[in-house]
C-alpha cells in the first residue's frame, strides 16, 4: 500500500474538527465551525474548519490544508512525523503498509537511541571531571553514588558547543543531534552547566533529559526538558518507571509525585514504588503504562490550587483506565516530597501509607476553601463536590458521597441530586500549545518586532534581556516609545499606563497580541521566546546597517577616497563576523 492508501486510511477515520479542536476553540457557524487562528494574535475569528470538505483555512495568515497540513503547522512538524501522530491517534499501525518506511523509521530511532546512549555516557564523564557539579549531586543534592548510577545522572559543561563538538568526533551529524533533542535552535548545546537527568522508557533505554540549573539565577528556568522528538513525547513518559517498576508490582501501588527529582529522592531512602509525570498533566497513557503493574496509584500533587485542579482533572481519567486513586497528604507543611525525605525519610514512607480516597481528599480541601455557614460558600462548595460525584460511574460510591456533602452543608441528599442531576457547568477546555511558526506570518516586516514588546510588556523577568536594544533598531516611533518603557519599568502591564496614553491604540493592540499569543505560555518558553527575537532583532539591524555601509562604501570609493574606504570596509567585515551564517 503506498503513502496515499495511508494517508486515506488514516483520514477516513479522522473528524478533521476533532484534531483542530484540540488547539482551537471551535464554534459553530453553519455548515462549518470557526474560531481564533492559533498562528496569529487576532481579535476577530477568522479561522475555518469545514468538515464536509475536510479543510480548514486561515485567512489572517493564508495558510490552508487538510489535516495532515493543520498538524504539521500546529506542531512543527514534516508530513511523515503528521501521519505518525495522527495514525497512532486512530489506533492505525503504519508498518503494516509500509514494510520499508517502517524499517526507515526503525533506523532513525536506533540512531536516535545511539546518541543518547553516548550523551549520556558523556554527561557521566563530565560529572567526574567537575569539582562544582559533584559538589552540588553530592554535596548540595546528598545523592549517594548508587543513585546517582541508578539514574545515571551526569553534568552538562557550560562552555556551549563541548557537546556538539564531541558528539561529530563520534560520527553524528548536526540533524541527528537537532532531531535527539540536544541542540539549541543556533546549533549549540541546549543543556550548559546543568546537572542532566536520563529520562528513560519502561526498558531503561535513554530518550531525552531533565536538566537542574546548579545555582538558581533570576531569570534562568530552574529545569529545562528535551523537547518532544521522535522518541521522547511528554504525555507518554513516566519519569523512573524502569526503576520503580519492580517495587511497584510487589507493592502493588505505584505513588505519583509532581518533581523528577523528588522521584530519585525517593529511591535514594529506599521507597523505590515512585515515578513523576514531569512537566505536564497526568494523561491517559501515563496511567495505562501503570495499570500493568498495578490497579493502584497514590498521588503527592500539591495541595494548592493547580494541585487540586490536576487532581481533579485525573480523577475522569482514573475511572476510564480502571486505576483506584488515592492522595498522599504531606506533613508538617513540606511543600514537596524531597523536602520531607530530607526531614525525616520515615515521615514520607508514613504519609503514603496514609493516602485517603481522592473524593474525599477534594471534598475536604474544597470545604476548607469556603464559608459554609453562608449561602454564598454552600453553594461554591457544592458545585465544586457535585462536579466531582459526577464524574464517578458507580452510582452506590455517588450516594456514599452525597450523603457526605449533605452532612457538611445540612442540606438534603434530594435537593443535592437535584443539583446533581442539572446542568453540568461547562469546563473551561484546556488547549494545546503550538509549536512556534517559523516563517513570518505577516508580511509586515516589524511583526516581530511587536511580539517581542509584546511579551516584554506582560512579562517583567524578559525585559532584563533587552539590554542591548536600541530605539533605532525598531521600525516606528510607537515601538520606540513602548521600548523605553518596558526597558525602565519593572511592572506587569495589563491595561495603559500613563506614561503611554498617547499611544493608547497602539499599546492596547500590544497588550492583546501579548494576551492571545503569550498568555498561557509557561515562563520557560516566554524566556526562551524572548532570546530568539531579541537576537533576530539584532541580527537583522546588523543586516540593516551593512547594506548601509555598503552602500557608502561604493561612494568612497567613487569619489576616490581610500582612507574613508578602508575604514568603512573594516567596519562591514566586523559586520560579516557578527551576523550568523544563515542571516547573510
Amino acid at each position: 500500500m503506498d503513502m496515499q492508501d495511508m494517508k486515506e486510511e488514516v483520514r477516513s477515520r479522522l473528524n478533521i474538527e476533532d484534531v483542530v479542536g484540540e488547539y482551537v476553540q471551535l464554534k459553530r457557524a453553519g455548515r462549518n465551525f470557526k474560531g481564533l487562528s492559533p498562528f496569529t494574535g487576532e481579535r476577530t475569528p477568522s479561522f475555518y474548519v469545514s468538515p464536509e470538505k475536510n479543510i480548514w483555512h486561515d485567512f489572517s495568515s493564508n495558510k490552508g490544508g487538510d489535516v495532515f497540513s493543520f498538524v504539521m503547522e500546529v506542531e512543527g512538524v514534516d508530513f511523515r512525523t503528521a501521519l505518525e501522530l495522527l495514525a497512532r491517534r486512530v489506533g492505525v499501525d503504519l508498518a503494516q503498509y509500509d514494510s520499508a518506511g517502517a524499517q526507515e523509521m526503525a533506523k532513525r530511532k536506533n540512531r536516535l537511541y545511539d546518541i543518547l546512549e553516548l550523551t549520556t555516557q558523556y554527561y557521566q564523564q563530565s560529572l567526574l571531571k567537575n569539582k562544582h557539579a559533584i559538589e552540588y549531586v553530592f554535596g548540595k543534592r546528598k545523592l549517594s553514588k548508587e543513585i546517582v548510577q541508578s539514574f545515571r545522572i551526569g553534568y552538562a559543561p557550560d562552555s556551549g558547543d563541548a557537546l556538539v563538538n564531541f558528539l561529530k568526533m563520534k560520527q553524528f551529524t548536526e540533524k541527528e543531534a537537532q532531531n535527539a533533542g540536544l541542540l539549541n535552535r543556533f546549533g549549540g548545546d541546549l543543556f550548559r552547566g546543568r546537572m542532566m537527568v536520563p529520562l528513560m522508557d519502561g526498558s531503561g533505554r535513554v530518550i531525552g533529559f531533565t536538566a537542574r540549573i546548579l545555582a538558581d539565577e533570576p531569570n534562568a528556568p530552574k529545569y529545562l526538558n528535551t523537547p518532544e522528538t521522535l522518541l521522547y513525547n511528554k504525555g507518554r513518559h513516566v519519569f523512573g518507571l524502569s526503576q520503580a517498576k519492580e517495587a511497584i508490582r510487589r507493592v502493588d501501588y505505584a505513588v505519583i509525585v509532581e518533581g523528577n527529582l523528588d522521584v530519585v529522592s525517593s529511591h535514594q531512602v529506599g521507597v523505590s514504588q515512585v515515578v513523576a509525570t514531569a512537566g505536564t498533566a497526568m494523561t491517559e497513557s501515563h496511567l495505562k503504562a501503570l495499570v500493568r503493574l498495578s490497579p493502584n496509584a497514590r498521588l503527592a500533587f500539591d495541595g494548592d490550587e493547580a494541585g487540586l485542579a490536576a487532581t481533579e482533572r485525573a480523577i475522569p481519567i482514573a475511572q476510564s483506565v480502571g486505576v483506584d486513586l488515592t492522595i498522599i497528604n504531606l506533613q508538617g507543611g513540606a511543600k514537596d516530597p524531597d523536602e520531607l525525605i530530607q526531614k525525616d525519610p520515615a515521615l514520607w514512607q508514613k504519609a503514603i501509607d496514609q493516602a485517603e480516597p481522592v473524593v474525599d481528599w477534594i471534598i475536604t480541601q474544597h470545604s476548607k476553601r469556603e464559608d459554609l455557614t453562608t449561602a454564598v460558600g454552600k453553594r461554591k462548595f457544592t458545585t465544586a463536590a457535585l462536579r466531582v460525584i459526577r464524574a464517578l460511574q458507580d452510582p452506590v460510591e455517588q450516594e456514599h458521597y452525597l450523603q457526605k456533602v449533605s452532612t457538611y452543608t445540612d442540606s438534603s441528599i434530594d435537593v443535592l441530586k437535584e443539583k446533581l442531576a442539572g446542568t453540568e457547568e461547562p469546563d473551561e477546555k484546556v488547549l494545546k500549545k503550538v509549536a512556534q511558526s517559523v516563517a513570518p506570518i505577516k508580511t509586515d516586516q516589524t511583526n516581530y518586532q511587536e511580539n517581542l514588546l509584546a511579551v516584554a510588556l506582560i512579562d517583567p523577568a524578559v525585559r532584563e534581556l533587552l539590554k542591548d536594544i536600541q530605539p533605532d533598531m525598531l521600525a516606528t516611533d510607537e515601538q520606540k516609545v513602548v521600548l523605553e518603557y518596558v526597558k525602565s519599568s519593572t511592572k506587569q502591564l495589563v491595561d495603559v499606563p500613563e506614561d503611554l496614553q498617547n499611544y493608547d491604540t497602539y499599546v492596547k493592540i500590544v497588550l492583546l497580541k501579548a494576551d492571545a499569543r503569550y498568555g498561557e505560555w509557561s515562563d520557560e518558553d516566554r524566556y526562551f521566546e524572548t532570546a530568539r527575537l531579541v537576537r533576530q532583532l539584532i541580527t537583522e539591524h546588523k543586516k540593516i546597517t551593512k547594506n548601509s555601509l555598503t552602500a557608502q562604501l561604493r561612494q568612497a570609493e567613487q569619489d576616490g577616497d581610500d582612507v574613508r574606504a578602508a575604514e568603512i570596509r573594516h567596519q562591514v567585515n566586523e559586520l560579516i563576523k557578527e551576523i550568523p551564517r544563515a542571516q547573510k
